[in-house]
């Protein structure tokens, strides 16, 4: 059991949690993806956590953005990719936060959701519906292969501050994190430093990756670190079928905004359902394009096994020549130039003559008909008259054409599984934030929220705040999910433990009375005396779980009893109080 006395040092009688209530408040803390799947509401609570941060808004002052306020809305969002794209990797391996087991996290959520929802709807409990990551073998893919069969990692969504961390860990040169944490770091950064209004931010949670839509223009949704427009989604490129693999292959499981979130198990959604219908037409015409040149052209990119039903047709020096159109798309690698309307000619002029056939080859389409016959036939793929006429153009004796239809139908048409209106939609109160607000104005508002919108409340818990929240939600979360140091102090003897502690380097990652996970200080090397305090507690209490330990706070000092060690080291965090870890703490 954890006592922490909460009464001595003026907490609010509204920050007693109810036990109930306890695993999804310290969930709030840790956030790792599983987490987040069993407690929806956790996604937009690490947003709001993020815009409280002063870290982003630190970021107003760096050249990189000076007089942003005066471009384009699409100039605001390049920028900011690009400051991402520099500052920050995309990281996703096994060590950094380690490993649990699916005994233990489907116990944990029972009471939340059955162990055979779990399964059908979670990828690391047996979900399959990501083709491709199932066809090469998920766990070998992710490196869990080396482990038994129920072993599974954490896989936790870092906050801001985590993620600029990760430049003091080893091998590291910059910032990191995984989808999750960078999805809603784009989502705070575009709010903050773009001025882009939350209610145009939806969040979009899949089984095995994290996405935004941004509803500026046509659209834009973000991509692990890239951003991606309309005319990029439709591009045909390797990198782009990798960005698409998830919303054509999984359940969105989660779509969360300002004014709620629908989750694709969950009975109940509390966004708001106009925000919804608007998001889902809007979705779904960024998903869809008419059919032109230089859309054909990109679907064959994509479909490189179609290539060669096709050739291209070159005049130059007033004489025919022809090239099959897979040779042609190889060269695009070396140019600035592609195969579509606008610039074919230059990238076939820039191809060796030996390259060139002087006669037409057999059974193949000539490609370049298409740029006149997609100028004078709209293609409806609802309308049988055209699809016929299409298909007489398709003819190709190296595939049936009829594949071939289909898989551009496929190409232009995606339809997210996005979960269903087939949900009681209760009304909450909306995250009302505005572009003009100050940072503490932000804090202040969303303080004033915590009794009505459980997602507010739950970010003071994301954003560690020990001034603002109960601490045993944080201590459960420190000495239940937090093995990396436990594993990594396993050859240290007790004392060795502290001297490795006491050694690390006595900076906090995180501002003010915010504080750090046990393992946050052990991945960074770094951390105040009280964060300190709570990773050697979280080590030496998971060896021996029926001691007592003390952890007090006062006088600028954390010190830390337990039988034969006691330890004191300096604390900055203002913080004054008592942790007392029982004996029969479980």
């Amino acid at each position: 059991m954890i006592l922490s006395d909460i009464k001595k040092y003026g907490k609010r009688e509204s920050d007693m949690i109810h036990k109930i209530d306890m695993e999804k408040y310290s969930s709030a803390v840790t956030l790792s993806d599983m987490e987040i799947f069993i407690f929806p509401e956790l996604l937009y609570s690490l947003v709001l956590a993020n815009i409280m941060s002063p870290v982003i808004w630190s970021w107003k002052k760096d050249p990189w953005f000076k007089s942003i306020d005066d471009m384009t809305p699409y100039k605001k969002i390049l920028r900011l990719k690009q400051f991402i794209m520099d500052n920050f990797d995309f990281n996703l391996d096994l060590e950094t936060w380690g490993l649990t087991t699916k005994e233990k996290e489907i116990s944990r959520f029972k009471s939340f959701l059955s162990e055979d929802v779990i399964k059908k709807s979670n990828a690391l409990f047996g979900y399959e519906g990501d083709k491709y990551y199932f066809s090469i073998d998920i766990r070998k893919h992710f490196g869990i292969d080396k482990y038994e069969s129920n072993v599974i990692p954490y896989w936790k969504t870092e906050t801001i501050e985590a993620m600029e961390a990760f430049k003091y860990k080893n091998a590291f040169k910059k910032g990191a994190g995984e989808c999750v944490s960078i999805s809603t770091l784009y989502a705070a950064a575009l709010f903050i430093i773009c001025k882009i209004p939350l209610e145009n931010i939806y969040l979009l949670a899949t089984p095995l990756h994290s996405q935004n839509f941004i509803d500026i223009k046509d659209g834009f949704i973000t991509n692990n670190r890239r951003l991606i427009t309309k005319n990029m989604w439709f591009n045909g490129t390797k990198l782009t079928a990798k960005a698409q693999r998830a919303m054509r292959n999984e359940q969105i499981t989660i779509v969360s905004h300002n004014s709620g979130f629908v989750h694709a198990v969950y009975p109940e959604a509390t966004m708001d359902i106009k925000a919804y219908d608007d998001f889902k037409f809007k979705l779904s015409k960024f998903l869809v394009t008419d059919i032109n040149f230089e859309i054909f052209c990109n679907f064959l990119r994509q479909e490189s096994h179609l290539q060669k039903c096709f050739q291209i047709k070159h005049i130059y020096n007033d004489k025919e020549r022809y090239i099959e159109a897979e040779k042609a798309y190889d060269y695009e690698s070396t140019s600035s130039f592609k195969v579509n309307e606008s610039t074919l000619d230059k990238l076939l002029s820039e191809i060796d003559t030996y390259d060139f056939y002087s006669k037409p080859l057999e059974d193949r389409i000539f490609l370049n008909k298409f740029i006149e016959y997609f100028k004078s036939h709209k293609i409806d793929f609802k309308d049988k008259n055209k699809i016929n006429g299409l298909l007489d153009e398709l003819g190709c004796p190296n595939v049936n054409k009829k594949k071939i239809l289909d898989a551009l139908f496929e190409f232009c048409n995606l339809n997210p599984k996005l979960p269903g209106n087939d949900k009681i939609f209760k009304k909450t109160e909306s995250i009302n934030l505005t572009t003009d607000m100050d940072r503490e104005s932000i804090i202040s508002y969303l303080e004033s929220l915590r009794n009505k919108n459980a997602t507010a409340d739950l970010a003071f818990y994301a954003y560690r705040d020990f001034s603002r929240t109960n601490w045993d939600p944080f201590m459960k979360a420190a000495i239940e999910r937090n093995p990396v140091s436990i594993e990594a102090c396993k050859r240290y003897s007790d004392i060795e433990v502290v001297h490795v502690i006491e050694n690390m380097l006595n900076h906090s990652i995180y501002e003010g009375p915010r504080l750090a996970q046990p393992d946050e200080v052990w991945n960074f090397n770094r951390g105040d005396g009280l964060e300190r305090a709570i990773c050697l507690v979280n080590i030496l209490k998971n060896r021996n779980r029926y001691k007592d330990i003390d952890i007090n706070i006062e006088n600028d000092n954390a010190t830390v009893t337990l039988d034969h060690i006691k330890v004191i080291w300096p604390s900055r965090k203002g913080i004054q109080g008592n942790i007392k870890l029982d004996g029969c703490f479980a």
